[in-house]
């Protein structure tokens, strides 16, 4: 019989590519997302790529009574990927009670229905942010903890300390944090990707759409750090390479392959990549010219990191294997068929 998992924000951008990933490795799904940043329909392209139609259900995981009427009717649960979260930084600075209520609230949430139902395996959706501008690079597991430059990265601290403690206290519960470093790309098939609200706080969107001509330019901040071209780094990787560590961890935990109640692992190719460096990749992937303007520095960014994930590579048997290259391509396709869906919505 089928292992099931249920994939909370699954509609959305890592979510919909770990679901294609999870149903291609031979597991039932179900979702639970409340399309506050995603749509319905991309479950119908999920049925386009993998020929299975995972179930939706539609609601807030903030609703504890919709959540244990949820559990009430699927109790054979296997697993649960965790991806639902708000994960705007800018906004979160702005609106930092909605960010903690939400992300957190969920989390224990989910939480308190596993131990309820006996659910014994739990992958977290967590972040490279928790570790703020390393001293050290690349950075490993071991790295330390830094003060969240953000409510969103404080969301993703806290929630690690949340399991951690809850794991601690029920034996019954394994767990596993996956910090991923920078995801970017598509599905080859250009059927699913991000889908950023309004104007894009990720790199590879805004360049994109500048591509397309959504924008009038790329605005590049900063080119004074201290880097080989002076613009930030950061490590990106293929959305697709990082759907399959999902898999990969979910398959440990039912397993009970893992070594400690609570695993971390950093996900990331290793390779740090600057913004310029990204644009000239777009540009050689695609043959499409960006238009781009350098500007002051931005509030809040960190000027390199990139991971280690050599205790990733070891443990779970997991690396990257798409390139920037193959990931900027990706990104592309994707642009040109949301603009036939979407139209011009920006």
């Amino acid at each position: 019989m089928k292992k099931l998992i249920l994939v909370t924000g699954g509609t959305g951008y890592i979510g919909s590519h770990t679901v294609v990933e999870l149903i291609e490795n031979g597991y039932d799904t179900v979702i639970i997302d409340n399309l506050y940043n995603s749509e319905a329909e991309v479950v119908d392209r999920i049925a386009k790529i993998t020929g299975v139609t995972p179930r939706l259900e539609v609601f807030d995981l903030c609703d504890s009574a919709l959540l244990e009427s949820f559990f009430r009717k699927h109790q054979n649960i296997d697993g649960i990927i965790h991806f639902a979260a708000y994960k705007a930084v800018g906004e979160s600075v702005h609106k930092p009670l909605e960010y903690y209520r939400n992300n957190l609230v969920s989390l224990m949430n989910l939480l308190d229905s596993m131990k309820k139902t006996g659910i014994p395996a739990f992958v977290f959706s967590s972040s490279c942010t928790v570790y703020g501008q390393p001293e050290k690079l690349p950075v490993s597991e071991d790295s330390p903890i830094r003060p969240a430059v953000s409510p969103y990265g404080n969301t993703k601290q806290i929630g690690e300390e949340i399991i951690r403690d809850t794991v601690s206290s029920d034996p019954n519960i394994r767990a596993i944090a996956l910090r991923y470093f920078n995801p970017i790309g598509a599905h080859p098939s250009g059927l699913i990707g991000e889908l950023p609200r309004g104007v894009p706080e990720n790199l590879v969107p805004y360049i994109t759409q500048t591509a397309y001509g959504l924008r009038d330019e790329l605005k590049v901040f900063g080119n004074d750090y201290n880097t080989p071209d002076g613009s930030c780094i950061r490590d990106y990787l293929h959305v697709v390479d990082l759907a399959k560590a999902h898999v990969v961890a979910i398959e440990r935990l039912i397993g009970k392959k893992n070594k400690s109640g609570f695993e971390i692992f950093n996900l990331g190719t290793g390779n740090g990549v600057s913004v310029l460096e990204a644009i000239k990749s777009f540009e050689r992937a695609t043959g499409v010219k960006v238009k781009y303007r350098i500007t002051g520095r931005r509030a809040g960014d960190i000027e390199k990191i990139w991971a280690d994930p050599s205790l990733a590579n070891r443990e779970l048997g997991w690396k990257t294997i798409n390139s920037l290259d193959e990931a900027m391509k990706t990104a592309w396709e994707w642009e040109k068929f949301i603009r036939k869906t979407h139209g011009n919505e920006n």
